[in-house]
């Protein structure tokens, strides 16, 4: 494979997955894995990613003020617009981070009184532009490459909500292996946030359907509504129907 072809593989995934590891790149691309830090040092001069040890996360994951890059935008709007139906007055919502869940706020009505509650900086800030919603942040210790508090104290606090929505930002879902991430403290918060919640929401762009990552969030079975940019009928949401209560 030529080096023009490994990078825009290497850029596909990391913007589909938001974060990949160097290993997980040298198996797929059958190339030593000093070749791809090589690659990935090459892409973070040219700004396509960032650079971190053992591998690289995507530009338009990580927040700052002056980046307004979102990797497909128009179908995280479609998904932003078809979730925010879900939300109602008076109801207590956990939020995890990500653009596809920021593109959610967005789509709020201005009018909406409900409480949402968040571990992810990002996720925050987009709620506190919002006039009329109450916004509560738990944290602590933070992941700086996820920007989402993350830590016991974290998973203690959610543990006493009982929220009437989770909404889900989700890098990897699968009908067998379930939700699936990269970082494990992520995951631990994730999963607290699950089992706070009466509904849990799926987030994904369908280029993430089918697709398994390293460690588990949870089964599928664990997820109540899945919203993609997809038409209902669309085939790739055949077998999703059957484990889950609505499809979006």
């Amino acid at each position: 494979m030529l080096k023009k072809e490994r990078q825009a593989y290497i850029i596909q995934q990391i913007n589909r997955h938001n974060k990949v590891l160097s290993s997980d790149l040298s198996n797929e691309l059958l190339v030593s894995e000093d070749t791809i830090r090589r690659d990935l040092l090459e892409l973070d001069r040219f700004g396509k990613l960032t650079k971190v040890h053992g591998g690289a996360l995507s530009k338009s994951s990580h927040f700052t003020i002056q980046n307004n890059i979102v990797y497909s935008l128009n179908e995280k709007k479609v998904i932003a617009r078809k979730a925010a139906t879900l939300v109602k007055d008076g109801m207590f919502v956990v939020l995890s981070g990500g653009t596809t869940i920021r593109e959610l706020i967005k789509a709020l009505p201005a009018e909406l009184n409900a409480t949402f509650i968040t571990p992810s900086i990002p996720t925050a800030l987009e709620l506190m532009e919002h006039p009329n919603i109450e916004v509560i942040f738990v944290g602590n210790k933070l992941s700086k490459s996820a920007q989402i508090a993350v830590g016991s104290e974290v998973t203690t606090m959610l543990n006493n909500v009982r929220a009437d929505l989770c909404f889900l930002g989700t890098n990897s879902i699968d009908i067998k292996g379930g939700v699936t991430d990269l970082d494990w403290e992520v995951i631990e918060v994730k999963r607290a946030m699950i089992a706070c919640s009466k509904t849990v929401v799926s987030l994904t762009i369908s280029e993430k359907l089918d697709t398994i990552q390293h460690l588990k969030v949870c089964n599928i079975a664990a997820i109540d509504v899945l919203v993609t940019e997809l038409d209902t009928t669309h085939q790739l949401l055949k077998k999703y129907k059957e484990s889950m209560r609505i499809i979006l």
